[in-house]
């Protein structure tokens, strides 16, 4: 693997923290961690066991989960193993490894939200013809849709990182490599790179955006047009999980959009949010605000307490 230059490593400066606060984030982020990948197991487990969970909605929630776990797990390893060590360093394949899967994580939950939010425009609006649309063989469909997006546009932005030539600076001031960081030291010409990433990360957020709000309009006017009050709540409940993890996810991409260019600290709370708090926050709400997924949780629970007695 030549990338065109005598670099072979780079320099994490991490979170820019005082190095006497090294272990006491370590610990934070390695609780973060453990408690995301335990939830989004939990989520992958009861969606594919339990059949009251065998459902369009689920079925896209545990890919959810299972792309949190790569989101997650392609960055805070390494961050927990420098905090631990205080060492900084990360070669040049690692790095792009990290790119890769982060990368895919990342661009492919911007087509499953949509996906997810067109589910759910179907089951409020178009309840008649839900099962016949939202089949086993779409759902399928759908999710290799999404998953493929992410594979290419991460394969891209990850082999055509290869090519470029780094003459230094090698330090990254991020605590995992990603792709705007890493471009950025290239010393080759990165306008391809660039213009790709206007369309992965710009326009088809921007589209994706659009879609979603759009679902969420027809979804609002049918359940103010549901006449009981009862309906309205339990209409509103089947979908509400799912807005609280668009405006999640949203709200951070328009806030990192809109932020100054250069606020490198901003850049790292928000990719602190992508890579530790959004994968820990989403089984967390899917567990809260869900009757099905709370109803599972309460029978492993008791399940567990009477193999413990017994």
């Amino acid at each position: 693997m030549n990338n065109g230059s005598s670099i072979s490593e780079f320099i994490l400066l991490g979170l820019s923290s005082p190095p006497e606060l090294d272990i006491l984030l370590f610990l934070v982020f390695l609780a973060m961690y453990l408690a995301a990948i335990a939830g989004n197991v939990f989520i992958i487990i009861i969606t594919n066991l339990d059949p009251a969970l065998k459902t369009p909605m689920y079925f896209f929630l545990g890919n959810l989960s299972l792309l949190d776990i790569i989101c997650t797990t392609s960055a805070v390893p390494k961050m927990l193993f420098n905090l631990f060590t205080q060492q900084k360093v990360i070669s040049f394949n690692e790095c792009i490894i990290q790119m890769f899967f982060f990368t895919v994580g990342m661009d492919t939950e911007f087509l499953l939200l949509t996906f997810m939010s067109f589910d759910r425009y179907l089951a409020i609006c178009n309840p008649l013809r839900y099962q016949s649309i939202m089949s086993k063989r779409s759902c399928f469909i759908m999710s290799i849709v999404v998953w493929a997006f992410g594979f290419l546009s991460s394969s891209f932005h990850s082999s055509s990182t290869l090519w470029l030539s780094f003459c230094g600076p090698k330090e990254i001031n991020h605590f995992f490599c990603e792709v705007p960081q890493v471009l950025a030291l290239s010393c080759s010409n990165i306008s391809l790179n660039k213009y790709v990433l206007i369309v992965t990360d710009l326009i088809l957020g921007l589209i994706c955006i659009i879609l979603t709000f759009i679902s969420y309009v027809f979804i609002i006017f049918a359940i103010l047009n549901i006449r009981s009050a009862e309906g309205k709540k339990k209409a509103f409940s089947t979908c509400a999980s799912h807005i609280t993890i668009v405006l999640l996810f949203y709200g951070t991409l328009v806030f990192a959009y809109f932020k100054p260019s250069d606020e490198s600290l901003i850049d790292k709370i928000i990719s602190v949010f992508y890579a530790v708090v959004t994968p820990l926050l989403n089984p967390i709400i899917y567990s809260l605000r869900n009757k099905e997924v709370r109803d599972e949780l309460k029978l492993m629970a008791k399940s567990a307490v009477r193999n413990a007695i017994f």
